[in-house]
């Protein structure tokens, strides 16, 4: 390749409509794990009522939760298990969409920065009509 071809707007918008699209899916993933203890909560116990919480006694401060929860049943159990295996995929998954993002804005401006030092270097010819350098400025970043 002998020259770059990069249209800043272009790449702008794509990292807006990114950023819209991650924003969509960071709020996705949230319900999921929202729907996921609702989920694990409604699944029950496999014991009877009453032996379906830990009774905890003590002091509680003033707008706390109870001491007391409820026991967790296996599907509420695997379901966290779930969660918690797939909390590392999530993470590297928005730290890839994050990295991109970054990567590709910062590209562009060294692009931009790279035409900007090239039309000095060429404005700076000028100014001391060296065509000797004219000839040889292609543009873009060395």
């Amino acid at each position: 390749m002998t020259s770059w071809d990069i249209k800043p707007q272009g790449v702008q918008g794509q990292l807006q409509l990114t950023g819209t699209r991650a924003g969509e899916l960071e709020k996705a993933l949230n319900k999921l794990m929202t729907d996921m203890s609702e989920a694990a909560h409604a699944a029950g116990t496999a014991v009877p009522g009453s032996v379906a919480s830990t009774p905890l006694q003590g002091p509680v401060p003033v707008g706390a939760p109870p001491l007391s929860q409820k026991a967790s049943g296996p599907v509420g159990a695997a379901l966290a298990e779930y969660c918690k295996e797939r909390q590392k995929d999530l993470t590297s998954m928005s730290e890839r969409i994050q990295a991109a993002v970054l990567g590709a804005a910062k590209a562009t401006n060294e692009y931009i920065e790279g035409d900007l030092d090239a039309a000095k270097h060429a404005q700076d010819a000028a100014k001391a009509v060296r065509l000797d350098l004219l000839k040889d400025a292609t543009g873009g970043a060395k």
